[in-house]
Protein backbone atom coordinates (compact mmCIF):
# COMPACT_ATOMS: atom_id res chain seq x y z
CA UNK A 1 0.00 0.00 0.00
CA UNK A 2 1.25 3.49 -0.78
CA UNK A 3 0.34 7.00 0.28
CA UNK A 4 -2.51 7.81 -2.09
CA UNK A 5 -4.42 11.11 -1.97
CA UNK A 6 -7.29 9.35 -0.20
CA UNK A 7 -4.99 7.98 2.48
CA UNK A 8 -3.32 11.40 2.83
CA UNK A 9 -6.72 13.07 3.37
CA UNK A 10 -7.75 10.35 5.82
CA UNK A 11 -4.47 10.52 7.71
CA UNK A 12 -4.47 14.33 7.89
CA UNK A 13 -8.05 14.52 9.12
CA UNK A 14 -7.54 11.73 11.67
CA UNK A 15 -4.35 13.26 13.07
CA UNK A 16 -5.91 16.72 13.28
CA UNK A 17 -8.99 15.27 15.03
CA UNK A 18 -6.74 13.45 17.50
CA UNK A 19 -4.92 16.68 18.31
CA UNK A 20 -7.99 18.97 18.43
CA UNK A 21 -10.18 16.60 20.48
CA UNK A 22 -8.60 17.14 23.91
CA UNK A 23 -8.67 20.92 23.46
CA UNK A 24 -12.37 20.83 22.60
CA UNK A 25 -13.05 18.76 25.70
CA UNK A 26 -10.76 20.93 27.86
CA UNK A 27 -12.54 24.15 26.86
CA UNK A 28 -15.57 23.10 28.95
CA UNK A 29 -13.67 21.90 32.02
CA UNK A 30 -12.70 23.70 35.18
CA UNK A 31 -13.63 27.02 36.65
CA UNK A 32 -12.96 29.04 33.50
CA UNK A 33 -15.15 27.64 30.76
CA UNK A 34 -14.71 28.74 27.18
CA UNK A 35 -17.97 27.99 25.37
CA UNK A 36 -17.04 29.75 22.11
CA UNK A 37 -13.73 27.92 21.90
CA UNK A 38 -15.45 24.65 22.80
CA UNK A 39 -18.05 25.13 20.08
CA UNK A 40 -15.53 26.16 17.42
CA UNK A 41 -13.17 23.29 18.20
CA UNK A 42 -16.10 20.91 18.55
CA UNK A 43 -17.44 21.73 15.09
CA UNK A 44 -13.92 21.44 13.67
CA UNK A 45 -13.50 18.06 15.37
CA UNK A 46 -16.85 16.79 14.09
CA UNK A 47 -15.99 17.95 10.56
CA UNK A 48 -12.63 16.20 10.73
CA UNK A 49 -14.28 13.02 12.00
CA UNK A 50 -16.80 13.07 9.15
CA UNK A 51 -13.95 13.53 6.64
CA UNK A 52 -12.04 10.71 8.32
CA UNK A 53 -15.03 8.35 8.22
CA UNK A 54 -15.99 9.14 4.63
CA UNK A 55 -12.42 8.84 3.38
CA UNK A 56 -12.10 5.49 5.18
CA UNK A 57 -14.83 4.14 2.90
CA UNK A 58 -12.41 4.46 -0.02
CA UNK A 59 -9.43 2.83 1.67
CA UNK A 60 -9.31 -0.91 1.14
CA UNK A 61 -6.85 -3.51 2.33
CA UNK A 62 -6.22 -7.05 1.18
CA UNK A 63 -3.31 -7.74 3.52
CA UNK A 64 -5.44 -8.66 6.54
CA UNK A 65 -8.80 -10.35 7.06
CA UNK A 66 -11.34 -8.50 4.92
CA UNK A 67 -14.61 -8.65 3.04
CA UNK A 68 -14.19 -7.03 -0.38
CA UNK A 69 -11.35 -4.93 1.01
CA UNK A 70 -13.16 -3.81 4.15
CA UNK A 71 -11.39 -4.83 7.34
CA UNK A 72 -12.75 -5.00 10.89
CA UNK A 73 -11.54 -1.45 11.58
CA UNK A 74 -14.04 -0.25 8.94
CA UNK A 75 -16.80 -1.14 11.42
CA UNK A 76 -15.92 2.12 13.15
CA UNK A 77 -17.36 4.11 10.23
CA UNK A 78 -21.03 3.56 11.16
CA UNK A 79 -20.10 3.77 14.85
CA UNK A 80 -18.66 7.26 14.31
CA UNK A 81 -21.71 8.46 12.39
CA UNK A 82 -24.09 6.99 14.95
CA UNK A 83 -22.13 8.53 17.83
CA UNK A 84 -21.97 11.97 16.23
CA UNK A 85 -25.70 11.86 15.53
CA UNK A 86 -26.28 10.79 19.14
CA UNK A 87 -24.12 13.60 20.50
CA UNK A 88 -26.11 16.22 18.61
CA UNK A 89 -29.35 14.49 19.59
CA UNK A 90 -28.38 14.89 23.23
CA UNK A 91 -27.60 18.55 22.62
CA UNK A 92 -30.99 19.10 21.00
CA UNK A 93 -32.57 17.62 24.14
CA UNK A 94 -30.31 19.81 26.32
CA UNK A 95 -28.78 16.70 27.91
CA UNK A 96 -25.25 18.03 28.33
CA UNK A 97 -24.12 15.05 30.41
CA UNK A 98 -25.20 12.65 27.63
CA UNK A 99 -23.49 14.80 25.00
CA UNK A 100 -20.28 14.91 27.05
CA UNK A 101 -20.31 11.14 27.62
CA UNK A 102 -20.86 10.32 23.93
CA UNK A 103 -18.17 12.74 22.74
CA UNK A 104 -15.59 11.45 25.23
CA UNK A 105 -16.29 7.83 24.32
CA UNK A 106 -16.22 8.65 20.61
CA UNK A 107 -12.87 10.41 20.98
CA UNK A 108 -11.34 7.48 22.83
CA UNK A 109 -12.70 4.81 20.47
CA UNK A 110 -12.33 6.63 17.15
CA UNK A 111 -9.09 8.51 17.76
CA UNK A 112 -7.13 6.66 20.44
CA UNK A 113 -8.16 3.01 19.90
CA UNK A 114 -8.44 3.17 16.10
CA UNK A 115 -5.24 5.21 15.96
CA UNK A 116 -3.47 2.54 18.00
CA UNK A 117 -4.63 -0.17 15.59
CA UNK A 118 -3.11 1.74 12.69
CA UNK A 119 0.29 1.43 14.33
CA UNK A 120 0.28 -2.37 14.20
CA UNK A 121 3.29 -3.65 12.23
CA UNK A 122 1.22 -5.07 9.35
CA UNK A 123 -0.68 -1.80 8.71
CA UNK A 124 0.54 1.01 6.45
CA UNK A 125 1.45 3.48 9.22
CA UNK A 126 2.81 0.70 11.40
CA UNK A 127 5.13 -0.37 8.61
CA UNK A 128 6.30 3.21 8.14
CA UNK A 129 6.85 3.73 11.86
CA UNK A 130 8.41 0.44 12.91
CA UNK A 131 10.31 -0.61 9.79
CA UNK A 132 11.26 2.53 7.92
CA UNK A 133 11.46 5.34 10.47
CA UNK A 134 12.63 3.43 13.56
CA UNK A 135 14.28 0.50 11.71
CA UNK A 136 13.12 -1.92 14.41
CA UNK A 137 11.88 -4.73 12.21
Amino acid sequence: MELTPTIAIHLSAALAATVIGPFALWARLGRTQRPRLHRALGYAWVTLMVVTAISALFIRSTTIVNIKGYTPIHLLIPVVFFALFGAFWYLARRDIAGHRRVMRITYVIACIVAGSFTLLPNRYLGTLLWKQWLALA
